[in-house]
């Protein structure tokens, strides 16, 4: 098929690479590039950087609403977009240029985690699992109906950034599927009952309140990991703490049981890796060489 691909970060790389060995890649549209790093120097996005290695067309308007951008769009003739973590919402007119429309692939099972962060708020929130689901886009968030969708549980101990990988390349799998079956999928509309949004992550919410329960800590460290990253203050130094598990144990809110096992409201948990400020992460044995870790941490 004659495709447009439409993405951005890191989770859409697979999918990109999925699609180009199977069919024809007609452009790669892409946000465009950021000042990064201590230069400040304009750095593509991981998308742009592997359609460029690729040998693709990539294309980055900052809006897609002006008559220019509906045009060069309408032009590409396209057979269908796939569209993956773009970053931008698509105007009516860019849902109907192509013969078949604009599919999404979206990380979690519909209607539940509309939004911009599904893989950190299922973590979050506990679910036991999340999956890919290949939607048919229309106006709304994340609204149009599915045309196949695949399970995926989430292990107990599985971050963020473990999470997204798997589902990355679940994503891969499924549209690849999905686009050589398309005549024979039924869209399915989603339930009214069931829906969640995944609100984008607020660093604010990265800050550990060791008063919680370890459940619930345990969730937020490994659901913001690795980006913002948990953190909490040791020895008046902001440590990130990256991966976790629940441990026996109990005290006072923040108190260091030992090692790196941390009682909380309720229950405690054991820090399996962590960051300190300037450093790269560590695991807890590493972590604790040359270290005195207080008696309670803030």
């Amino acid at each position: 098929m004659k495709i447009v691909f439409m993405g951005t970060p890191d989770f859409s790389v697979p999918i990109l690479d999925a699609l180009h060995q199977r069919h024809e890649i007609l452009a790669v549209y892409t946000q465009p590039p950021r000042p990064a790093g201590r230069g400040k120097e304009l750095r593509p996005t991981p998308v742009h950087a592997r359609a460029a290695a690729l040998g693709l067309s990539v294309r980055h308007p900052v809006s897609l609403k002006t008559p220019e951008a509906l045009a060069d769009f309408a032009a590409l003739n396209a057979d269908i977009a796939v569209v993956v973590a773009y970053g931008l919402i698509l105007p009516q007119t860019i849902l109907d240029a192509p013969a078949h429309g604009c599919l999404n692939i979206h990380a979690s099972l519909l209607p539940r985690w509309r939004g911009a962060a599904p893989i950190h708020r299922a973590i979050m929130a506990g679910d036991t699992d999340t999956g890919i689901c290949i939607m048919q886009m229309e106006a709304g968030l994340d609204t149009g109906p599915v045309l196949l969708s695949r399970r995926l549980p989430i292990g107990q101990t599985e971050t963020t950034a473990d999470l997204h990988d798997r589902l990355a390349t679940l994503g891969a799998t499924l549209i690849t599927e999905a686009l050589d079956t398309l005549p024979s999928l039924t869209p399915v509309p989603q339930p009214e009952t069931g829906v969640t949004y995944a609100a984008k992550i607020d660093k604010l919410e990265a800050r550990i309140d060791w008063s919680r329960p370890a459940l619930e800590i345990d969730r937020q460290i490994r659901g913001l990991s690795p980006f913002p990253g948990a953190w909490c203050l040791m020895n008046g130094e902001r440590v990130k703490l990256l991966r976790s598990r629940l441990a026996a144990g109990q005290g006072a809110p923040g108190t260091v049981l030992h090692g790196l096992t941390i009682a909380c409201g309720t229950g405690a948990v054991e820090i399996t890796l962590a960051q300190r400020e300037g450093k790269k992460p560590m695991e807890a044995k590493d972590f604790l060489l040359g270290l005195t870790p207080p008696d309670r941490l803030g």
